[in-house]
């Protein structure tokens, strides 16, 4: 078995190659979800500000 993991002297090499690639692969998926999340707070705000701004005296509202 540890013949397997060493891979004939290049085992830090290509396990530290597979660990990077899992790092961006989860990197690569997780990205988009916390884009949307930034996108949709931003929004929120955005929202808000003009909810706000409709709201105080002499707005014209």
């Amino acid at each position: 078995m540890s013949d397997f993991f060493a891979m004939g002297g290049y085992g830090a090499y290509v396990w530290s190659a597979y660990a990077v690639f899992g790092v961006v692969l989860l990197a690569d998926a997780l990205a988009p979800l916390w884009q949307r999340r930034r996108v949709l707070r931003g929004l929120a705000a955005r929202l808000q500000r003009e909810a706000a701004r409709n709201i105080l005296p002499g707005s014209g509202a």
